[in-house]
């Protein structure tokens, strides 16, 4: 299969660079505090739709204090200003979200597919993509960020028979195990780590 071939090719350039912020996302995961897990969750919330470098824009220029405690006109004016596309929708979306402050963590307990699940149907902003990339943002491997960009190369491949205009559950679980299926097995990575290289082979870059 040509995209196994493609990822060989970039596979040991791109190592050393995935290695590390694999191990940023590790140990993120076991020692970021409730407002930073909340900044991660409210990045992952203004990417939809949008990208992952405007989202680490706006994380810098809001912060994780902002997040959790810029009232929503604030907010509204930092996210205009970082040049997002929603950006009255988005500050709506964090300013409701901000209940779960404080209970991030003792979600950790529970397995990946529950806390996903949790998150799709309380957090607003948060669909199955986003979840994913929350979850492979604080350590969890077993998670298939399905974005554009994947699944560009999945249609490629033919891995799928289309590019869906939304997602339920039972499309996404679907694609990520057709996914996991081709990658996990060659490449002995978990599929969350193998976004990086995906990601790479796509933007010559490792962000998140």
């Amino acid at each position: 299969m040509k995209l196994i071939k493609d990822i060989e090719e970039i596979y040991d350039e791109a190592k050393p660079l995935v290695e590390k912020r694999w191990q940023e996302f590790v140990e993120f995961g076991k020692k970021g505090n409730e407002l930073e897990l909340f900044s991660e969750l409210s990045f992952c919330v203004l990417t939809a739709n949008w990208s992952a470098k405007g989202g680490i824009k706006a994380q810098k220029e809001i912060g994780a204090e902002g997040f959790s405690k810029l009232d929503i006109d604030e907010l509204e004016y930092s996210l205009r200003k970082v040049g997002h596309r929603f950006p009255k929708a988005r500050a709506q979306y964090i300013v409701s979200n901000r209940w779960i402050i404080g209970t991030i963590r003792h979600l950790f307990v529970l397995p990946y597919y529950q806390i996903r699940e949790f998150l799709v149907r309380n957090i607003k902003g948060i669909g199955w993509k986003e979840a994913s990339h929350f979850l492979r943002n604080v350590g969890y491997g077993e998670v298939a960020i399905l974005d554009k960009h994947i699944m560009r190369l999945m249609l490629e491949n033919e891995l799928i028979e289309s590019i869906p205009k939304g997602w339920t559950k039972n499309r996404y679980l679907d694609y990520e195990k057709r996914l996991k299926n081709v990658l996990e097995s060659h490449f002995n990575e978990p599929i969350g780590k193998l976004d990086l290289y995906l990601w790479y082979l796509v933007k010559k870059s490792v962000d998140k």
